[in-house]
């Protein structure tokens, strides 16, 4: 028996952060048996404990965060002097249970170099085995059913490992050392087809009809995609009809760096972003002569493109030999399929063809999608959607974060929704618009998986204003909570100050297409002052009619009437509208019936693309604004006039006059792509003026950019600059997306500081 030395030292550390299935036990494992340690490490309910024992701790400590392995994230170490026990050697000891769950599971990772090397290796035993994965890589969150994340409470656990791998995995020194979804073809899942083919190896036949012109469905790894050569006009076309997605550009999977850039011109950035660990799909400019399918992105200046990241992914491109489509596997609207059963209903009238497997996955979860945009000097990453690969990694609360338990229910479009306990929030994944039966069903099931995963009970309900928001509805029904409502926008202005772990006020520059204001109008063009405590509005976009309400968010052309009526230019011939549409339109904004007063700077945006003759009514949200800022000439430096005045003790941006000055350059022959470029100038001047007066007035230098508005990466660049230029300080969303999909955690953040602001009664 060992005898504990009088110069023996022992530690209990605390670790906090992502460091189960991460391979970060096994980490430890090694680095103590190097430095020649005692002790234990064991997982628990809110990460792990180790206790090392030795001569000399301290190069331990040190590198127990700077060596620790690529997925892990050692968010704090709390550290414990212990007597000295005379342990021999070092051992990991199996999960601990109990407590409250506060251990961030980690999301799902792309397939590492290592399993690649073997995946495409004749002689090895895991030889195009699409299931290879280690601590490393692989399925993480979309096979998580509860914590600690050990094998039996994952979706793997129908698959007991043969003795090949049962010996990886309890060798501390393996590669596989309790990689949960360790497996080979011997014990593994497998692939099948549907409709079945008899004797068909799956994969290949899979491949092999894809290049024969087929749309397949893939099972991924959150769910289903729908699967076409890229190239192939005819199979797109095909799938954009079947799937009722008339325009709204599919994403691409392209099998390496160099196939993606034949299709897009890629930053530094956007290249770090491409073959990160993570995966997304990235935005970025289309190469002119980007061989793809007229059809995949009609009037999109850019093209969505993502790497394999599962190792079947991996093989199906290497056997296809090209680009292909790799679109969320659902018909318009809905949540992409993910039970086989499911996707064998629902995209049977899509697919040729279903490539399938038997493990299953416990949440579904779209792809990421995420852009780099300069910011001042700097580059920083943009979210358009935020799922795959990023959740569930937990965000900060400021201040003392949350006092009792909450749930966040997010807005209506782009849904996520939020749970907070103490200073951590976890963000949902995307769920998409709360539109329809199918998807408020996923939301209430995201909800539920999310409050077992990390034993949140609410206590508090957080809800956006607007009444007839189906979130709002889910919100206001569940019994035995305490409901708080948050107005829209200073949501978003909420969510980037606590995203950056800023308490105090700040100006935001709030622009999007719609949000419930507190005096029932549809804001969308704001600036207000605030912090997530509460907020002020000190200035909005001059207020024009909303001709149809719903109907002119459909149908750009609408906006243009309000905005020439409300410019005094009247029945513009350049607007290519039958004139009895138009007359009708008049009417009601005269009139104001069935159009309220809205602010919307998205609106805006709809008119000058309708008033350019770019878009008359649109297939998918944004699409105005989006071609619009695609057809901007990129070496026009000019702008039109816009006024920031006062009206009603606040400032107003009126762009009045810009209208006048955009319907007189068409008269005279100006190209769309110069006026939408000098539009573009003038509403960043303005905002840069509005803000800086604020700034100014208020005694800050903060400023935020935020609501779906500033997807724009033109507008947003620009606005930016002139900031910068003027001596504020810039905050911009760079975690969570700054449309509607940060909406949940600026609640959850509001609802923080008003419960840390007014505590309950003892």
């Amino acid at each position: 028996m060992s005898v504990a030395t009088p110069s023996a030292q022992r530690v209990e550390l605390r670790v906090e952060g992502t460091v189960q299935g991460v391979g970060f036990r096994p980490f430890v494992f090694r680095l103590a048996e190097e430095l020649g340690l005692a002790g234990f490490i064991r997982n628990d309910s809110r990460g792990v404990v180790i206790e090392v024992e030795g001569r000399d701790l301290e190069p331990f400590v040190r590198r127990l965060q700077a060596d620790a392995p690529p997925l892990a994230s050692i968010e704090r170490v709390l550290r414990e002097e212990r007597p000295a026990r005379g342990d021999a050697g070092f051992r990991i000891l199996e999960s601990a249970g109990g407590g409250i769950a506060d251990a961030p599971v980690s999301p799902d990772t792309a397939t590492c170099a290592d399993c690649l090397r073997e995946l495409f290796d004749p002689g090895d035993r895991r030889y195009r085995y699409p299931f290879i994965n280690c601590t490393n890589c692989g399925p993480r969150f979309t096979i998580v059913i509860g914590i600690p994340y050990d094998r039996p409470l994952t979706t793997m656990a129908p698959f007991p490992m043969c003795e090949r791998c049962r010996a990886e995995y309890e060798d501390p020194r393996d590669r596989r050392f309790h990689a949960q979804p360790n497996a080979c073809p011997a014990c593994g899942p497998s692939l099948s087809l549907w409709p079945p083919l008899a004797g068909a190896d799956p994969l290949r036949a899979a491949a092999d009809a894809l290049c024969a012109g087929a749309i397949v469905a893939v099972k991924g790894v959150g769910g289903y995609h729908l699967a076409c050569r890229a190239g192939d006009e005819a199979a797109v076309g095909r799938l954009r009809a079947r799937k009722h997605r008339e325009e709204k550009p599919f994403a691409l999977m392209a099998a390496g760096v160099s196939a993606a850039e034949r299709l897009v011109a890629l930053t530094s950035a956007e290249r770090a972003l491409l073959v990160s660990p993570e995966r997304p799909i990235v935005l970025a400019p289309r190469r002119p002569e980007a061989p793809v399918a007229a059809s995949v992105a009609p009037g999109a200046p850019e093209l969505g493109v993502m790497l394999p990241y599962s190792p079947l992914h991996h093989l199906l491109l290497a056997d296809v030999g090209e680009t292909l489509v790799m679109t969320s596997g659902n018909l318009s609207d809905e949540p992409i399929a993910y039970r086989d059963e499911d996707a064998q209903a629902r995209l049977a009238t899509v697919a040729d063809l279903v490539l399938l497997h038997d493990r299953s996955i416990e949440t579904r979860t779209d792809d990421s999608v995420l852009r780099s945009v300069r910011v001042g000097r700097v580059t920083a990453t943009a979210f358009l959607r935020r799922s795959r690969g990023y959740v569930p990694a937990s965000l900060p609360l400021p201040g003392a974060g949350a006092a009792r338990p909450l749930l966040a229910c997010g807005a209506e479009l782009k849904s996520t929704f939020c749970l907070a306990r103490g200073r951590r929030a976890w963000v949902s994944h995307h769920i998409g618009d709360l539109e329809n039966y199918e998807t408020l069903r996923s939301f209430a099931e995201g909800i539920g998986h999310f409050e077992r995963l990390f034993e949140v009970a609410p206590e508090v309900i957080v809800h956006d204003l607007h009444p007839e928001y189906l979130s709002s509805k889910y919100a206001l029904e569940r019994e035995g909570v305490e409901a708080i409502a948050v107005q829209h926008h200073h949501a978003h202005l909420a969510a980037c100050l606590a995203e950056h772990g800023e308490s105090g006020e700040a100006v935001g520059a709030i622009f999007d297409g719609t949000g419930y204001g507190v005096d029932g109008a549809v804001w969308g063009g704001e600036l207000l002052y605030g912090s997530p405590a509460g907020f002020e509005r000190v200035g909005h976009l001059l207020p024009v009619r909303l001709p149809g309400g719903a109907q002119a968010i459909r149908q750009p052309w609408r906006m243009a009437c309000a905005w020439l009526e409300a410019a005094g230019v009247g029945e513009w011939p350049g607007l290519r509208v039958e004139p009895g549409h138009r007359r009708a339109v008049a009417r009601l904004i005269r009139s104001g019936l069935a159009s309220p007063w809205t602010t919307s700077i998205g609106r805006l945006f709809d008119a000058v693309a309708a008033l350019c003759g770019l878009r008359l009514e649109v297939t998918y949200e944004g699409q105005a604004a989006i071609e619009l800022e695609g057809g901007c000439d990129p070496h026009e430096r000019g702008r039109y006039p816009i006024s920031v005045g006062a009206g009603g003790g606040l400032m107003v941006i009126d762009p009045r006059e810009t209208i006048r000055a955009i319907a007189a350059d068409l008269d005279r022959g100006s190209p769309p792509a110069t006026v939408a470029a000098r539009f573009h100038g003038a509403l960043a001047a303005a905002t840069v003026e509005a803000c800086a007066r604020a700034a100014g007035e208020r005694g800050t230098e903060v400023v935020v950019l935020s609501g779906g508005v500033f997807a724009n990466r033109r507008l947003l660049s620009t606005v930016a600059a002139g900031m910068s230029a003027a001596g504020l300080r810039v905050l911009v969303p760079q975690r969570l997306p700054a449309g509607d999909g940060g909406i949940s955690y600026g609640q959850a953040a509001v609802a923080a500081a008003r419960m840390a602001a007014a505590p309950m009664a003892a």
